[in-house]
């Protein structure tokens, strides 16, 4: 159970953390609005990433025997989609994303919908959430319903802390926040998803042809 909570809460963290159109529209409800619609639009988008999470387990849950018999083989193809994402983040430039911020101020439920729709207009997302579930092993062929409970709440509980974090520091320091420092994420997060899928890579070739590297 603890396996599957530790995993869940990295999977929330890294499917929220990449600076994309999601996050740079957060930032700006932060910096101009302050920090609840912030939040209030990373909750949005958190509830989107929960119905892809659930899309993508529900999907696995029909191959377990599959993945049970190729679950090396999974690893190091969950680390060629995670590298390749990371090399995407880490190239990306955050202010192409950037929007001019309507004069209206809007509500929480339009902050809300709006971002929850953002989000679900993107299903690449779900390929994110399959290379994490293959590379971190995240829901094993032994594994019953609570710790498929568990698991989900976890994801949505690491997104919810990231997108918590993300405004209150953005809304501490708003007055000397600028674009170098959603690059500078974007980078970092890159940068350990490639890490990341390295590892792994090299571990499940070791597993898979029995090398014993490692």
């Amino acid at each position: 159970m603890l396996y599957t909570i530790i995993r869940g809460v990295a999977i929330g963290l890294l499917v929220s953390a990449p600076m994309g159109p999601i996050g740079v529209l957060c930032i700006q409800r932060t910096l101009n609005k302050g920090r609840w619609p912030g939040f209030v639009t990373g909750l949005g988008a958190s509830l989107s990433d929960l119905c892809y999470a659930l899309l993508t387990g529900f999907g696995m849950s029909f191959i377990t025997d599959f993945i049970e018999t190729n679950q090396n083989l999974l690893q190091i193809l969950g680390s060629f989609v995670l590298v390749g994402f990371g090399v995407y983040l880490y190239r990306q430039n955050p202010a192409k994303n950037i929007r001019k911020q309507s004069k209206n101020i809007g509500t929480y439920t339009q902050d809300f919908v709006t971002a929850f729709f953002l989000t679900l207009s993107n299903p690449l997302i779900l390929f994110l959430f399959i290379g994490l579930f293959a590379r971190l092993n995240f829901f094993l062929p032994e594994s019953h319903l609570p710790e498929y409970i568990a698991g989900y709440i976890s994801i949505i509980i690491g997104a919810i802390g990231w997108w918590l974090t993300i405004t209150f520091l953005v809304n501490k320091i708003r007055t000397r926040f600028n674009l170098r420092s959603l690059w500078m994420i974007n980078r970092g997060i890159g940068i350990v998803m490639v890490i990341m899928s390295l590892v792994g890579f090299i571990m499940g070739i070791d597993a898979y042809f029995n090398l014993k590297l490692i």
